[in-house]
């Protein structure tokens, strides 16, 4: 058995999904391009006392592990 406000519902769902799609891919889109315009080249450093400070830990530079002469990472 159909009901004629069925199929409007549907129709009405359909315009939903569409608009919610188009609006999601808009902002994607304007995402990607301030990443690209602002973020993409910018570079952080980071070497191991600075990351111990921040996490509150203290690291010997000389007991980090070092790779043996020749070995490729």
């Amino acid at each position: 058995m159909r009901l004629d406000t069925y199929q409007g519902m549907n129709a009405a769902q359909d315009r939903l999904v569409r608009h919610l799609v188009i609006a999601v891919a808009l902002k994607l889109v304007v995402l990607t391009g301030l990443w690209w315009a602002f973020v993409r080249d910018e570079r952080v450093g980071v070497d191991a006392d600075r990351a111990a400070a921040h996490l509150g830990a203290l690291v010997d530079a000389n007991t980090l592990p070092s790779a043996p002469s020749g070995a490729q990472p």
